[in-house]
């Protein structure tokens, strides 16, 4: 049973790294903009769609390097031999 290619944190890390410095700062805004004594239910939607979409860019990230793993994990193949022939013949 051969493994399936994988990716390391240490990928996914540089790629999240400004939108989870954006999603901080914007959880700041929202808790910060609640007025006093309405901080949850003022801010609490807000940043659970804040969190909603930086787990889903998060996983699509994820997702999309652990693709790209798979890709580089497989060497280029000859050209199709119908092309290879054709170019053949061309040289002649």
């Amino acid at each position: 049973m051969t493994s399936e290619p994988t990716f390391s944190s240490e990928n996914l890390l540089p790629k999240l790294r400004e939108h989870f410095e954006q999603l901080c700062q914007d959880v700041t805004a929202a808790v910060n903009a609640a007025p006093a004594g309405q901080v949850i239910n003022a801010s609490e939607e807000k940043v659970r769609d804040l969190f909603a979409n930086f787990r889903q860019l998060t996983y699509q990230t994820a997702v999309q390097l652990r693709l790209e793993a798979a890709e580089a994990a497989f060497s280029p193949s000859a050209p199709p031999r119908d092309r290879q022939a054709a170019s053949e013949q061309g040289q002649g």
